[in-house]
């Protein structure tokens, strides 16, 4: 009796993950320049709700998981990237062709002004500046804020951001569940990292976390992290800031 017992609840058990994964599987697809209709070496395709992603080989081609309506977001530098949803054509076909349209770009007029170096080490280096950005240390964290330049009331702003139980990174986030996930989720695939800490435009960061590219700054800023932090940080750094802020912020909301 036991062992019928220990049968059929294995029975059940195989039955349920087969069911919960029978939409998952492996699709594959083309990706091409739509006016040259030349294959695209090197694009990346990201797979938004599962955080999967892939490269495209020297023939355009790639695989990734998927299912029925997940949404896939393609990128290539110097080109527009594009949103796509898994049809059901796509699973049954198991391949699709996706086109990309270049980018228009126009080089405006840039002047360089040249720092009026002596050659001389000791008085150079007082001649060039150095933007001084301070990240503070506080007990009960494991790492720091970054808060900017100083000011005189620099330490109270991050401590007030980081008590106050209204605080804006909740608004957020907070009735987007499924985008928190994620941020735990791109650590885990190396294709998702390698795109992240390849780009600085923060179109797949915006993507991936589901908010405008615009409120990215204003997100970084709302954790404390300065404005030379959100200019020159590469999309990967981007993310593992947003989500130690999150982490810390939630540890933070449970204690009060």
């Amino acid at each position: 009796m036991r062992s019928f017992t220990v049968f059929l609840f294995l029975a059940i058990a195989t039955s349920l993950f087969a069911q919960k994964n029978e939409g998952i599987q492996k699709i594959s697809g083309v990706v091409s320049n739509d006016a040259t209709l030349l294959p695209l070496m090197n694009a990346n395709i990201v797979n938004l709700n599962k955080v999967k992603g892939a490269v495209t080989d020297e023939r355009g081609r790639f695989e990734i998981e998927a299912e029925v309506n997940d949404t896939l977001h393609v990128s290539l530098i110097g080109f527009q990237p594009l949103m796509v949803r898994v049809t059901n054509d796509w699973i049954r076909n198991k391949t699709a062709t996706i086109s990309l349209t270049e980018k228009a770009i126009a080089l405006e007029e840039v002047i360089i002004q040249p720092y009026r170096l002596t050659g001389y080490l000791e008085v150079d280096t007082k001649l060039i500046p150095i933007p001084e950005n301070y990240r503070y240390s506080i007990s009960g964290l494991p790492q720091g804020y970054e808060a900017g330049a100083y000011s005189p009331g620099a330490f109270g702003k991050v401590m007030g951001s980081l008590f106050n139980p209204a605080d804006a990174l909740y608004n957020f986030f907070g009735k987007k569940p499924a985008e928190l996930k994620k941020l735990r989720e791109y650590k885990k695939d190396e294709n998702v990292r390698n795109l992240l800490e390849s780009k600085y435009d923060r179109e797949t960061v915006a993507a991936l976390l589901g908010v405008d590219k615009s409120e990215i700054p204003e997100i970084l800023a709302r954790c404390n992290y300065s404005e030379s932090f959100a200019k020159t940080a590469n999309d990967l750094q981007v993310m593992e800031a947003i989500s130690e802020c999150y982490e810390e912020y939630k540890i933070l909301k449970k204690k009060n």
